[in-house]
Parts: structure tokens; C-alpha cells; sequence
């Protein structure tokens, strides 16, 4: 029986099923705000469409169900009226609705986009509407409601941060390709030569780059977003201040299928792996590391091919098909990622945001509906 605590709270899956927690949730998920980001390909799609049905299922019903979506004008009406087709109290947030952008450019806020900056416009909302915020993706083929129950199960408890980690096995091969190749041996590459807790916590968690997360709403308000990718690992470095190893924890979430990306070009993890790379990079340099880059690179693929040497020798006792050459070409992919990180473009903490969540309501409506509200308000003042 795998039963190994790591220096945070690590909670198993002891039954094998991943079910919903023994520890009751039931008033906690009342005050749960959950947060499911979308892009403009997954409208209907058989993941996204598992994932809303699953919470369609929580018992009470959660307290807000928000959806930052990225689409184009003309697929947001359809996009929306599918997302509120479902049994949910769901709020979509249209993220880049010219409104949107006029916000965050009248704030000094509006240069670069991503994932991390529409997740950002949803959490100051979220925090606002809910005593804890459940963050996950909408891809996951193998989604079940009683995640968000698992997520919310050390909150119960008094920890303050609470990270989903579970199995990336699918059609008999290793997934979780960027963790295992990039994220993973460079922590091991980092930990043989520095004594840091902040290393030290980053090494913890089994699967630090899973999109699925639960925090408390006072650490939520504390989150500084990268604007693209780089989300996971800065959530992190933010939960190490304000939770740190007391206050984490970790929870099998089973096994899960996700949608996969290409390894090449700027679109694959190949590019990918530049955004998280430095933001690990940060997180790590900001809490007093500093980082001897002359041989991080070498170091780095030293520990990754180690790695691949032992991610063989698992997947070859468990009958899984491996491709040792293929992994070491990722490691080559990922090398030049290894370097100091740029200029610090995250989204500030939304105790200091320049504006309030109701204004990022308001600004990612569309188009029509804030026309509508307008004439609606214009008429009753002629009435």
C-alpha cells in the first residue's frame, strides 16, 4: 500500500476509486465558487460537455460556476447559451469582449493574453461570490464530480491550498510529458545543489503542473496569474507565502485523460516549456535562491536522462509502451528553456487590483446584453 507523506499533507486514494471523500463536504461545496476556463474549440465538446454534466451532479449546488471563455464575436452567443443550457448557477465571462480590453488598457493591464490572465478575470469574481474557489480545466475525459468534493476535502479541514495529483496513463503510454521531462528534473537538478524550502516545497507535490486546485478565498485574492501559461507553478510560488507546508495539501484525484498537444513549435509544449520554465525559474529567485546558470542546463539534462532511464523501467514492468529516443528528443526540445527568466508580466494580487470584480462582470458580458441592460435602464427613467 502506497501510503508515503511528502512535506505537505499528502491524502491518498486508498480505495482505488477516487470517490467522493469520507471527510463530509456538503457545506463547504454550498460556499464553492468553481472556476472552469474555456477556449472557442471546446463548445460542445465531449470532455467539456462531461465536465458540466458531472457538476450538474454536486449536492448542494455550488455557489457560482464561472467560465472564462476565449472566443470569437461571433461564436460567444452560441458558446454562451450552451454553457447555461446546464442545471448551474454558471456566470461566463467573455474574455476578450472589446469591453474587456478597454479595462485592462485603461488600467495598464492589457499587454499579452492567455490562460492565466482569463483564469485571472474569474478569480477576483469567484473570491467575491464564494468562502473557497475549486479551479480545473475542461478537458479532462475522465471527469467526475467527485473531484471537486476531493479538492474541497482539506479545506474542510483547515488547510488553505489544495492541489489535485492523479495518473497520466493512457492508451497503454506514460503521459504528463512536460512534468516528467521538464518540470521534474529540473527540481531534481535544483534540489542536489540548494538547500531552499521554497525547492524543497515546489519537489512536494506529486504533480505540480495539474490544473485543478482549491484555495480558500482570502489566498485566492493573494494569486498573481502569469497572463499565458505558467499558471500552475506561479500558483505555487504564491501558496508556498501564504500557506506554506502547514497550511498545503495534496489529493489523489485517480486517473485522468486529457486532451494532448504536439511537442513542436510555439503551440506545443516545445513552447510551452519556455513560459514554465521561467516562471519556475521566478517563483524560485524571488524567495532568496540565487541560481548558478552556467551549468543548469547540463545538470538539468543529466537529471532528465536519468529519469528516462527509470520512467523505462516503469513503464516496461507495467507492460507500457515507452520510447526512450522520442522522451530524450522532448529533453533536447526543453533544454534552452533552462535560463534566466524575462521581464515579470503577471497579473497583480486582486487585493491590489486597479479595478473590482464587479467591473470585470460586467465588462465581460456581451455585447448585446449590456445594450439591453442600457435600454432597459434608459426606458424605465423615460417611464
Amino acid at each position: 500500500m502506497e501510503y508515503v507523506q511528502e512535506r505537505i499533507a499528502t491524502l491518498h486514494d486508498f480505495s482505488g476509486t477516487a470517490g467522493p471523500p469520507a471527510v463530509p463536504t456538503a457545506d463547504t461545496v454550498a460556499e464553492t465558487t468553481i472556476v472552469v476556463p474555456m477556449a472557442g474549440r471546446e463548445h460542445g465538446s465531449p470532455a467539456a460537455e462531461r465536465v458540466l454534466s458531472e457538476l450538474e451532479t454536486l449536492e448542494p449546488d455550488p455557489a457560482g460556476v464561472f467560465v472564462p471563455v476565449r472566443a470569437d464575436a461571433d461564436q460567444i452567443g452560441p458558446f454562451r447559451e450552451w454553457l447555461e443550457s446546464f442545471a448551474l448557477p454558471t456566470r461566463v465571462l467573455w474574455c476578450n469582449a472589446p469591453a474587456v480590453e478597454e479595462l485592462l488598457t485603461s488600467a495598464g493591464l492589457a499587454d499579452g493574453f492567455g490562460k492565466g490572465r482569463d483564469v485571472w478575470l474569474a478569480l477576483g469574481p469567484a473570491a467575491a461570490a464564494g468562502e473557497y474557489v475549486v479551479v480545473h480545466d475542461a478537458d479532462a475525459r475522465s471527469y467526475e464530480a467527485a473531484h471537486v468534493a476531493r479538492l474541497l476535502a482539506p479545506l474542510s479541514m483547515g488547510f488553505d491550498f489544495s492541489k489535485g495529483y492523479y495518473a497520466r496513463i493512457e492508451d497503454e503510454q506514460l503521459y504528463g510529458r512536460l512534468f516528467r521531462l521538464l518540470y521534474a528534473p529540473l527540481i531534481r537538478a535544483l534540489v542536489a545543489d540548494y538547500d531552499a524550502p521554497i525547492i524543497d516545497y515546489l519537489g512536494a507535490f506529486r504533480y505540480a503542473l495539474a490544473g485543478e486546485f482549491a484555495a480558500t478565498a482570502d489566498l485566492t485574492r493573494q494569486l498573481r496569474a502569469p497572463r499565458a501559461w505558467g499558471l500552475e507553478v506561479g500558483t505555487l510560488g504564491d501558496a508556498f507565502d501564504h500557506a506554506g507546508f502547514d497550511g498545503s495539501a495534496q489529493v489523489d484525484l485517480g486517473r485522468h485523460e486529457h486532451d494532448h498537444r504536439a511537442v513542436a513549435g510555439e503551440t506545443g509544449l516545445e513552447g510551452m516549456s519556455r513560459t514554465v520554465a521561467g516562471e519556475l525559474l521566478r517563483v524560485i529567485e524571488e524567495r532568496g535562491v540565487d541560481l548558478d546558470y552556467t551549468t543548469l542546463q547540463e545538470r538539468y539534462r543529466t537529471a532528465g536522462d536519468r529519469m528516462i532511464d527509470q520512467y523505462r523501467a516503469d513503464a516496461a514492468i507495467n507492460g507500457l509502451t515507452y520510447d526512450p529516443s522520442g522522451e530524450r528528443d522532448q529533453l533536447d526540445r526543453y533544454v534552452d528553456s533552462i535560463a534566466p527568466p524575462g521581464p515579470d508580466r503577471r497579473l497583480p494580487r486582486w487585493i491590489d487590483a486597479p479595478f473590482e470584480p464587479a467591473d470585470v462582470l460586467e465588462a465581460t458580458e456581451p455585447v448585446s446584453d449590456r445594450r439591453l441592460e442600457s435600454d432597459q435602464l434608459d426606458s424605465s427613467a423615460q417611464d
